[in-house]
């Protein structure tokens, strides 16, 4: 038997330089591309190019009836509104370099209408030299949003049976607790392995520890595994040979598998200084409560996630200190008994800390979401009464509380004027208010007509979401800009959603 796990591992470790010397140069060691931070890009002005020409490209060739993952996708057009030929006519590099350029911290409409884009089932782009591209483009986008289960869902549709994709799902499975399931399929497919030390960690999943020690002093001994690695994997292997030793030093860049085996040995790492994808790992129910929200709010507020999850959490238990997420959960747990019981009084004396903490942890459209509409059938007066009404404006039944709403200030009175659809009326002071009137009365420009013309809808709705990257603090001319293009092309509700984003946040 010994003779056949020393042939089993000598196996796989010529399996594994073979991976990796296919491997790209710029692959970080157990992290697929995916996870590392996008090079900033600067937005192109209205000065510029729209977009790049396409000229001297090949032209991707392919069976016929077979789909390209380019247009796999999660959502169908009859959900998203959006024409199949959304992205036909644009160039995939442009279109992987706008996804790049997504700001982490839109408004929500952005992130919403960002998400939508990434996950839609559309034609994929007519001249491409890599089929894949806006896919990887569209996976690696989403990962780094922490949309951890879209991006799984997606790849899985669209398969991830090459080392490219696999390294994506590999690392996405990690995360999000499927790694049992990420084993089995490299065990089934072992050219697909991200790397050596993966290998060793999923022969541990399948409790061939003797076979993993092997594996290990095999890659040692030829030098396959760094210093780095073989002591995180020691450790992990055999953590009573390093009793009363300091744990391992985490790596820099983390990477998922170096999060497991961290994990494995006691020394789970703090998300919160990772990149936005880790924190999917803490709403693992082995997370303490804490950490579970932080992970949740962290997502939340770039629409990754549900906010009845955070619900959940906030009022999951009793908050056992203040400050900080336990006077968020507080604030929520008063606000839900107050709704319940149905009694004014209450609600009067919940809602504003309840806002002002949401508002503080960048969360008010989410509580929104929440909330807003039941708010609006609640009998409050006065102060309460307009900040219910904003609280209605900013979620989803925006409209329905509009038609039912009595404003008192100029502010108000516009924020509902758009929430109708309505031509704003007298404006409330200042330029922003200005700069949302002329984006819901005046014309589009020219450079993102000129390409939604001509068959790159896509690419212009980018665009005009990369405007907006600095929120209300955004020039006003690019804020009428965008508005203006969203209602050109049929998108009245990100235009309004946005306005009143913009407006009331």
């Amino acid at each position: 038997m010994r003779v056949n796990v020393a042939a089993l591992c000598v196996g796989m470790l010529l399996a594994h330089q073979a991976v990796a010397q296919a491997a790209p140069d710029s692959a970080i060691p157990w992290l697929s591309d995916s996870l590392a931070a996008p090079t900033p890009v600067t937005p192109a002005r209205p000065e510029e190019p729209a977009a790049t020409p396409l000229t001297q490209r090949e032209i991707s060739v392919m069976p016929i009836g077979q789909t390209r993952r380019d247009a796999v996708g999660l959502l169908p057009t009859g959900l998203t509104g959006l024409p199949r030929d959304t992205f036909a006519a644009s160039d995939p590099d442009r279109l992987a370099q706008l996804i790049s350029q997504l700001p982490g911290d839109a408004m929500p409409a952005m992130q919403d209408l960002a998400l939508m884009l990434l996950l839609a089932e559309l034609d994929a782009p007519r001249v491409s030299s890599d089929p894949d591209m806006l896919f990887f483009a569209r996976v690696d986008g989403l990962l780094r949003f922490g949309a951890l289960d879209q991006a799984q869902a997606l790849m899985e549709r669209a398969g991830a049976t090459d080392p490219k994709a696999f390294r994506r799902w590999w690392d996405t499975s990690l995360l999000t607790g499927f790694d049992t399931r990420a084993c089995d399929a490299m065990t089934a497919n072992p050219g697909v392995a991200p790397t050596l030390p993966a290998r060793i960690f999923c022969l541990t999943r399948t409790g061939d520890w003797a076979a993993a020690m092997l594996t290990l002093d095999t890659g040692r001994a030829i030098g396959a595994i760094t210093e780095e690695e073989d002591l995180l994997l020691a450790h992990f292997l055999d953590p009573e040979l390093f009793e009363g030793e300091p744990p391992p030093i985490p790596p820099r860049p983390m990477t998922p598998l170096a999060f497991r085996l961290l994990d494995g040995i006691g020394e789970t790492p703090s998300t919160l200084d990772l990149p936005l994808a880790f924190a999917a790992a803490d709403l693992r129910p082995t997370s303490g409560w804490k950490a579970q929200i932080e992970a949740a709010e962290r997502l939340v507020r770039v629409q990754a996630l549900d906010p009845n999850r955070l619900l959940a959490l906030y009022t999951e238990g009793r908050p056992s200190a203040s400050g900080g997420v336990w006077d968020r959960a507080a604030a929520i747990q008063r606000l839900d008994t107050a709704l319940l019981s149905g009694d004014p009084a209450q609600v009067n004396d919940s809602l504003p800390q309840a806002v002002v903490s949401m508002r503080d942890a960048g969360l008010l459209v989410p509580f929104a979401k929440l909330y807003g509409e039941r708010l609006a059938q609640i009998p409050l007066e006065g102060a309460t009464a307009e900040l219910a009404l904003r609280v209605g404006l900013l979620s989803s039944a925006y409209e329905a509380v509009a038609r039912t709403a009595a404003p008192v200030t100029p502010r108000d009175a516009f924020a509902t004027a758009i929430a109708l659809g309505d031509a704003p009326g007298t404006l409330p002071p200042g330029p922003l208010a200005r700069a949302i009137a002329d984006g819901m009365t005046g014309e589009p420009p020219e450079h993102l007509t000129s390409l939604a013309n001509s068959g790159r809808l896509g690419e212009a709705l980018f665009e005009a979401a990369i405007l907006l990257a600095d929120g209300a603090e955004t020039d006003p001319q690019d804020i009428a800009d965008a508005l203006a293009f969203f209602r050109s092309v049929g998108m009245q509700d990100v235009a309004r959603r946005t306005a009143l984003q913009l407006l009331l946040i």
